[in-house]
């Protein structure tokens, strides 16, 4: 048995936590999930939909494959079952969680600009 690394992290996600991680909307993750088979959501006691961490990445990298990189969706599951095959799907996913991030940052850095520049006096 190994000890705690002093970090608490989530093992689940409720789907109202996935929504507000991943920006979506409950009815676009239902339809993924029906779409790639690599998003199995497990059931909590209660019979509600819960995600792991690893899942939660798997819908950010499907996010990035369709939003960002434009990919159909039989696209982005050619390219998920490539990065399967060639064992990459994990870090492929790791780095969609790091471009989510990275964006979020700087749309918030971006909101706070526009925010300061119309508190700012203008030159006549």
């Amino acid at each position: 048995m190994g000890g705690t690394r002093g970090e608490l992290v989530q093992e689940f996600y409720s789907i109202g936590d996935v929504c507000t991680l991943t920006e979506l909307k409950p009815h676009v993750l239902r339809y993924w999930e029906s779409q790639f088979k690599l998003l199995n959501p497990a059931k909590n006691r209660s019979g509600n939909r819960v995600y792991s961490r690893r899942e939660v990445e798997l819908i950010l990298l499907v996010k990035h494959l369709l939003y960002t990189e434009k990919y159909t969706i039989d696209g982005a599951r050619q390219k998920l079952d490539e990065y399967r095959k060639g064992g990459t799907l994990r870090p492929a996913a790791r780095a969609a969680l790091e471009v989510e991030a990275l964006e979020s940052i700087e749309r918030e850095l971006a909101e706070l600009q526009a925010l300061l520049d119309d508190g700012a006096p203008h030159p006549n």
